[in-house]
């Protein structure tokens, strides 16, 4: 038996009130929930956009560009 599957079977035990408080429950923990995907897909996109930006950003090291940061990190390491 499913989870889902579950809580409908102990719904069906409930009095109505307490179905009613039940439901009223599920339907906020949806709403928190879904609130908090779209909040994490919206963070993930600036994220996105954030690293696309870094990612363009050049830099000059000593008056020389540096097109490849991860080059100039090997160099500096030895």
């Amino acid at each position: 038996m499913s989870l889902a599957e579950t809580i409908y079977q102990h719904s069906l035990l409930l009095p109505e009130p307490a179905a009613r408080e039940a439901l009223d429950f599920i339907e906020f923990l949806e709403e928190r929930y879904g609130q908090a995907a779209a909040q994490a897909a919206d963070d993930e996109k600036k994220r996105q956009a954030a690293l696309a930006h870094i990612a363009a950003v050049r830099v000059h090291w000593q008056d020389k560009p540096i097109p490849d940061r991860d080059a100039l990190y090997d160099e500096a390491r030895g």
